[in-house]
């Protein structure tokens, strides 16, 4: 298990998946799918934005043409980190900008990425604790 004061690089993924600002989002939609993960940072040696399958699905939802640039629903800017930063500094940049995917930067370029999953997995205080059973007077929900 990683600890709180633990560098970035002990747990970013590396490389990171790429694409291209001129993608189409069917394109990303089919390299999210084959790869199996949640984003793609746009730009190879410039970080330009990161796209991720809550913008594909939110472009379908928005009936957007699926031969749209990518560049048309990345977020831009992108919030980053620098892999020498450490995993409490990650938890708190994701907390406080809303992100759940960080890419790690160097240079400009993006060496890797973050997500929270990551952190999830191996901070344990990080981790949410569920119960066997929900407690006998709250069965039918919690209501205010």
């Amino acid at each position: 298990m990683a600890e709180r004061d633990a560098n970035v690089e002990t747990l970013m993924s590396s490389p990171v998946e790429t694409i291209a600002p001129d993608a189409t989002i069917a394109e990303a939609a089919r390299v999210l799918t084959a790869e199996g993960i949640g984003s793609l940072v746009v730009g190879d040696e410039q970080l330009t934005g990161i796209v991720t399958e809550s913008d594909v699905v939110a472009s379908v939802a928005d009936e957007m043409d699926p031969d749209t640039p990518v560049s048309e629903i990345m977020s831009d800017p992108v919030v980053t980190i620098r892999r020498i930063d450490t995993l409490q500094v990650a938890a708190e940049r994701m907390g406080h900008n809303g992100v759940k995917k960080l890419p790690v930067v160097e240079d400009g370029a993006a060496i890797g990425i973050i997500t929270t999953t990551d952190l999830a997995l191996h901070l344990p205080d990080f981790q949410v604790s569920m119960a066997h059973q929900a407690e006998p007077d709250i069965v039918d929900g919690e209501w205010e």
